[in-house]
């Protein structure tokens, strides 16, 4: 079986869902990080009338053309208690920031501008219409489209929301993600090792990427190399009802490598199986009836990778998101000569040297062991070099996937 492009894995993988998972409605105070499910317009007008962006004073800017202009104080305005009357000529109103603007006045007076004689207000400097003074909608207007399906809730659109008149919101549920760590080498962390034994990690880190896609996790926990024990830790992923099952190690061809014989006798379709991807080459996806399921190599590097490319684009097309499977490289530039590639599409770990004026230097590492948490670890950024890539030297223009910013 030859080995399938990137990009054209990933178009499998998101083909092979059938439909965003349902629609729930939730408390708005609950939807940080929840993932919008429709559009919402605006349900009222922002702000809905006048406002003054500064204290001072409302007042006709007809009635104050020059310095020292003389003006009748005939009231107070203040946010939730604005000036119920009209502003006459000769007039003027004390307001305060974000209080409704009177009828009549078209420009403020700021206090710093202003003295103030009683009942008498005289002006420092000419006022012009509409100085200091926000027009109703200037934020926006009922009926505009604020925030789009799809789009991941945080503190910015959560306030949108509520400015805009929403108390409840419709969200997707939380996708289900079982997440499978198999091998007989492995302990929890914690755990005591034998010497011939290692602290599994990788479950703990697609749980995270999950999490932090938006997905709820099933920890199905690890599994021996055994195929019964395979088939009943699939089973368990089944009643759980998981939209997508995630299997980490055994997916290989070795003698110890049981996941994809445990995951065809319960029934797998298998779409694909080895990616033409450095990390990551025994990539497998297929479908357990509702269930995707993606087959993520072992070694830690590997899994964390594949986990970027292919499981959170999965997670968030669960989700409703149509950029689900949008390029999220962007470009940089390189910081010593890389050799011609094969053909396997690499993503090397990577330093990056950043500054305001210019895009960033990449500084792949030296060491790209798959097993290497510590690379990844002190990594700032995945270099993407494609297939059969020629020799490049130092200041040619680079790909990149940064690691320290949000997935979603």
């Amino acid at each position: 079986m030859s080995l399938l492009p990137v990009a054209e894995a990933l178009a499998k993988i998101l083909a092979a869902i059938p439909a965003p998972v349902a629609v729930e409605e939730i408390p708005i105070a609950q939807g940080a990080g929840r993932t919008l499910a429709a559009d919402l317009t605006a349900q009222r007008t922002q702000p809905p009338f006048p406002a003054s962006a500064m204290d001072g004073y409302a007042v006709r800017a007809a009635d104050v053309t020059n310095a020292l202009a003389r003006l009748r104080l005939i009231g107070t305005s203040a946010a939730g208690h604005g000036f119920s009357g009209t502003l006459g000529p000769g007039e003027a109103v004390r307001i305060f920031t974000g209080a409704p603007v009177p009828e009549g006045a078209d420009a403020i007076l700021i206090q710093e501008n202003v003295a103030a004689e009683g009942e008498t207000v005289i002006a420092r400097e000419p006022a012009a219409v509409g100085r200091f003074l926000r027009r109703a909608g200037l934020d926006f207007r009922e009926g505009e489209t604020l925030v789009r399906a799809g789009d991941t809730l945080d503190a910015r659109r959560l306030a949108l929301a509520a400015s805009a008149g929403y108390a409840v919101l419709p969200v997707r549920r939380r996708p289900r993600v079982a997440v499978l760590a198999t091998g007989d080498e492995l302990v929890r962390p914690g755990e005591p090792a034998a010497w011939d034994q290692i602290t599994a990690s990788n479950g703990l880190a697609l749980g995270a990427l999950s999490l932090e896609a938006g997905a709820e996790v099933v920890d199905l926990g690890i599994v021996r190399d055994d195929l019964g024990s395979l088939r009943e830790a699939v089973g368990r992923a089944r009643a759980a009802e998981a939209d997508l099952l995630v299997t980490l190690g055994g997916a290989s061809v070795g003698d110890h490598d049981l996941v994809q014989a445990a995951l065809g006798a319960e029934g797998l379709e298998l779409g694909f199986w080895r990616v033409a991807l450095r990390p990551g080459k025994p990539l497998m996806h297929g479908r357990l009836g509702p269930m995707s399921v993606i087959g993520l190599p072992g070694n830690p590097v590997s899994s964390i990778v594949c986990g970027l490319l292919f499981v959170v684009p999965a997670i968030r097309a669960l989700l409703g998101d149509p950029r689900a499977g949008e390029d999220r490289s962007e470009p940089a530039i390189l910081g010593r000569d890389m050799p011609e590639n094969d053909a396997r599409q690499d993503y090397l770990r990577a330093r990056l040297d950043t500054a305001p004026d210019r895009l960033p230097v990449v500084h792949p590492e030296t060491r790209q062991d798959s097993s290497m948490l510590s690379v990844l670890g002190s990594s700032e950024a995945l270099l993407i070099r494609s297939a059969h890539a020629g020799p490049a030297k130092a200041g040619d223009p680079c790909r990149i996937i940064r690691l320290d910013r949000r997935i979603v």
